[in-house]
């Protein structure tokens, strides 16, 4: 059922599947994707008596700005803002977060930040937490090409862009980081009516400016972006995923993760799999979630 609440500087739409007595779990979206993501991720959880529930991220969606003034910021700080804010709102005092892109950036920052909101985490590719004073280092050219998006955005031209061509820009990004992914039309429309969203050009290009140091942050999170830079780590039970043919995650995927984490971890490699993961292999998805969760068991 889609519901909406205020949560901080939003109203937040989202879906809420499964019983309100059941463990509670958050699954969160990234860029260019929705809550859709986790269609048949959400049956299979509900199934196991889990409640789900998947919010429409800043700029996506029915979401929506409370005021106009509000800085239509995209960084990492402001999402776990949200996710905090939302959690609050419908007084969750702790949950598994599961999420990736964006979503995932935001169930890591308050793993480390604030873990006792957090029951277990699973993130996709791994420590995703963005290192932004070293940002400026160059990496290797064949990740420096993956990331061509970024450095568009990074450009007027490329925010006219994404104004003008943003559905089948989204559908390119898609194509080029699930190469083997074979979704239909009917799959990619039913999310794309998400990036009619009057704020989502301005969230999405402010979030890849920013985490490249190149324009400033809300500073209603300032503190919290100060704390990130420490690359804090990881304590809550973490699962992390790799779709070994996403077409946009760096060389070498999470394999070198491991030190961010110092609880219990488990990295597991899809092959055949790219960037969308949980839509492109929803029981493994699902059956990481519920891990997490001992007395579910597995599929």
């Amino acid at each position: 059922m889609l519901k909406f609440t205020q949560a901080g500087v939003l109203e937040i739409e989202y879906f809420d599947h499964g019983s309100a007595s059941g463990d509670i779990v958050l699954l969160l979206h990234g860029f260019p994707y929705d809550v859709h993501a986790f269609d048949v991720v959400s049956e299979i959880l509900v199934s196991k008596g889990c409640r789900v529930i998947i919010p429409y991220l800043r700029g996506y969606g029915p979401t929506r700005f409370l005021s106009a003034d509000t800085m239509r910021s995209g960084q990492q700080a402001v999402l776990a803002h949200d996710v905090l804010a939302f959690m609050d709102a419908l007084k969750i005092s702790r949950a598994v977060l599961a999420g990736y892109d964006w979503g995932g950036r935001a169930a890591c920052i308050l793993a480390a930040l604030w873990p006792e909101r957090v029951s277990g985490l699973v993130s996709v590719g791994g420590y995703n937490i963005h290192d932004i004073p070293g940002s400026i280092k160059p990496q290797n050219p064949e990740n420096e090409y993956r990331f061509w998006y970024q450095y568009y955005f990074h450009t007027e031209r490329g925010r006219a862009g994404l104004f003008e061509n943003r559905r089948e820009l989204c559908r390119l990004l898609w194509r080029l980081w699930s190469p083997t992914w074979e979704f239909t039309d009917d799959d990619f429309n039913q999310t794309a009516t998400s990036f009619d969203n009057p704020d989502f050009v301005d969230v999405v290009i402010h979030s890849y400016r920013h985490r490249f140091g190149l324009v400033p942050g809300d500073p209603s999170v300032e503190e919290t972006e100060q704390r990130l830079t420490q690359l804090p780590k990881i304590s809550v039970p973490s699962i992390a995923f790799d779709g070994l043919d996403d077409g946009v995650l760096p060389l070498g995927g999470s394999a070198g993760h491991r030190h961010f984490f110092t609880g219990p971890y488990d990295l597991r490699a899809i092959p055949g799999i790219g960037h969308n993961l949980p839509q492109e292999a929803p029981r493994e998805f699902a059956e990481a979630v519920l891990s997490l969760f001992p007395l579910h068991g597995k599929l």
